[in-house]
């Protein structure tokens, strides 16, 4: 009985452990240039994502002005480095490569189903082409 127990336990604290998310930076995916291989990630409170740098010259920053909830702190990896972020506070976190964010590289990651700051990232001023990605992507996150 003590062994059933303790295997319950392990098994329900394996699942409460926070899962870890992908994305890599590439030049080309598809018909697609400058992209991340991952658009739109959900997540939960506590996951961590990582940037991978698979093709040089890419970074990710979080977009500061009305691209993230409250309360979140800058965030800008270096170019050409891998980078990872832990997230601890929900709603959705718009992000660019600086260098190519004209080009349309955007991506966003929801976290913990929280889409209560959706109206501040459909005001964020988009350049380029990301304002057409980001529309396309919004969308996408309405359902």
């Amino acid at each position: 009985m003590k062994l059933f127990i303790t295997l319950l336990a392990l098994l329900f604290a394996h699942s409460a452990m926070a899962e870890d998310t992908t994305i890599d930076m590439l030049n080309k995916l598809e018909k697609r240039n400058m992209v991340f291989s991952k658009e739109i990630v959900k997540i939960d409170v506590g996951d961590t994502v990582f940037w991978k740098s698979i093709d040089k010259g890419h970074n990710v920053q979080f977009i500061s002005k009305g691209g993230v909830p409250e309360g979140v702190e800058k965030f800008k990896s270096k170019v050409s480095k891998d980078a990872e972020y832990t997230f601890n506070i929900p709603g959705i976190y718009a992000y660019w490569c600086t260098p190519h964010k004209s080009m349309g590289m955007i991506g966003f990651v929801i976290v913990g189903d929280d889409l209560s700051n959706l109206e501040s990232i459909k005001k964020v001023k988009y350049s380029g082409k990301s304002k057409k990605i980001a529309e396309t992507l919004i969308a996408e996150i309405e359902g």
